[in-house]
């Protein structure tokens, strides 16, 4: 009597366990991602998590600011900045652990695709397109993590497109036509406006160093995965492979053009202040 194989049971290949717990964890994240910043973020009670009080705070803050004509940034403002501080910090790490999170529910996903080899066709291309999906969810939390350092090493720049919402305003009005002015103008420029540019190119630097960070490791993830490709049998495991590379690839490239124009911003960081003020960030 011949006997066949039994075919390999998903529930096996898939620890049932790890991928639920790794589901739940990211979907709390994702709530907490979605709510917890402003209230852990608002310690002082300034309501400044009601986004209609941050904006006026935020005007209010940068009107008195500018009239001052000093260095020194009034406490109007500097509490408005301090909380955004916090806020992109407790953001941040949020994002972080999702990160992490779904980079292990990715890698779990993928190693079961992996070991798929009994499963029919219609669960491994279910496996491939969740390991997909989770992939693209990553990326997306890695571009969070990149918004929130950026927002922290330069707060007062990561709040400055709030401002046009409130143009308005004739006190907002006559200081934007001001520091207009003062950017395109060979006449000298006040401390207020020296303190922006110094903080614009400080919001570009951090972006460019990412960036740096990020097309350095994605160009070692590619050279692994074109090696393991050329040295893999397995027909799935040279498909993950070389798509693996092809992504990594994209994302150096990506990173590099990335890397370019925040280093272009950060050393004209003038040039790039004025555009903002112009009406394009």
């Amino acid at each position: 009597m011949v006997s066949s194989a039994a075919p390999a049971r998903s529930d096996k290949i898939v620890p049932g366990r790890a991928l639920g717990a790794l589901t739940a964890l990211v979907l709390l994240l994702v709530t907490a991602l979605v709510l917890a910043p402003p209230p852990l973020a608002d310690t002082g009670n300034r309501g400044f998590a009601d986004q209609n009080e941050l904006r006026q705070a935020l005007r209010d803050g940068f009107v008195a600011y500018w009239n001052s004509g000093g260095s020194t940034r009034p406490p109007a403002l500097t509490s408005v900045i301090d909380y955004w501080f916090r806020f992109h910090v407790a953001k941040g790490v949020i994002a972080v652990l999702l990160l992490v999170t779904l980079v292990a529910l990715a890698a779990l996903l993928w190693k079961a695709y992996l070991r798929a080899g009994g499963l029919s066709a219609g669960q491994r291309s279910a496996l491939a397109t969740a390991g997909a999906v989770i992939s693209m969810f990553a990326f997306g939390a890695l571009l969070v993590v990149i918004a929130n350092i950026q927002g922290a090493v330069a707060p007062f720049s990561s709040l400055l497109p709030m401002l046009p919402s409130g143009a308005n305003d004739p006190q907002l009005t006559t200081a934007f036509d001001q520091i207009r002015q003062q950017l395109t103008e060979s006449t000298g420029t006040t401390p207020p406006v020296d303190d922006m540019v110094g903080d614009f190119a400080r919001y570009h630097v951090t972006v460019a160093v990412i960036a740096a960070i990020l097309a350095i490791t994605a160009l070692g993830l590619t050279a692994v995965s074109w090696r393991r490709f050329v040295r893999s049998a397995d027909t799935r495991s040279r498909r993950l492979r070389c798509a693996s590379g092809i992504v990594t690839a994209l994302l150096s490239l990506a990173s590099t053009v990335l890397l370019a124009a925040n280093t272009s911003a950060a050393m004209n960081s003038t040039t790039a202040l004025s555009a903002f003020f112009n009406g394009s960030w």
